[in-house]
């Protein structure tokens, strides 16, 4: 799914309840996402109860290999941006199985 096939999905839900445009549902989906980037660059961890979590995460520096001279480099330490699914979302995308009855009270 890209973003305007995004935009018309959510368009689909909301239009029915509220009345708001495409462009509207765009503008908020732009802004959010942006509103995400901007947090997660200030080095602010930005947490979607139930979907998941947006951080950024430190990366050490390390010796790698140019692939074409095999020479031995040094990949310098940088800051990437993570996305850890929350709980809810995990089990959308592979539901617990149903033969774990015993696990599903348990908390971690």
């Amino acid at each position: 799914m890209n973003k305007a096939e995004l935009v018309d999905a959510v368009f689909s839900r909301a239009h029915s309840t509220n009345n708001v445009t495409k462009k509207q549902v765009e503008a908020i989906i732009s802004a959010t996402v942006e509103e995400i980037m901007e947090a997660v660059a200030k080095g602010e961890k930005v947490t979607l109860v139930g979907f998941g979590a947006f951080e950024p995460r430190e990366r050490k520096a390390r010796e790698g290999r140019n692939p074409k001279t095999k020479e031995k480099m040094q990949i310098p330490a940088t800051t990437v941006p993570a996305f850890s699914a929350g709980k809810l979302f995990k089990e959308k995308v592979a539901p617990p199985a149903a033969s774990e009855p015993a696990a599903k009270g348990k908390k971690k």
